[in-house]
């Protein structure tokens, strides 16, 4: 699996460089996520802009992403879907729970605005 990581002091922006995410690749990706979140990234952008083909394990590893981040209160965000990745995200009806944004910068803002938010959420409990 070829792909690039930027990290970030609030956030982790994994760029997968590969056309397909089928279950050649998936795999990888589920592991490569499980392990960022394992090394205290709360927060993953995941940028799609060179997938033009995704299948259901693709989704399944698109899923796992975002479960293990969400039960750690973070933020993990789709970002550059190719058409077809979009088409499938909502016919299988995961547009409802996936983050998608349009570009990276706004998946950036996304993740502060997050952050900003659960910060007022702990302050209230304070």
């Amino acid at each position: 699996m070829k792909y690039t990581i930027d990290k970030q002091e609030k956030y982790s922006l994994l760029h997968l460089h590969e056309e397909k995410l089928d279950s050649s690749v998936a795999p990888g990706l589920k592991s490569e996520l499980i392990t960022l979140h394992a090394e205290g990234v709360r927060n993953i952008i995941l940028d799609l802009a060179d997938v033009k083909y995704t299948d259901s394990s693709g989704l399944s590893a698109l899923l796992v992403g975002n479960r293990i981040v969400q039960e750690d209160g973070g933020i993990f965000i789709l970002t550059r879907l190719s058409d077809h990745a979009n088409k499938l995200i909502k016919i299988s009806q995961l547009d409802s729970v996936l983050n998608i944004l349009p570009s990276v910068e706004e998946a950036i803002d996304a993740v502060f605005m997050h952050e900003i938010e659960n910060d007022l959420k702990s302050g209230d409990n304070a």
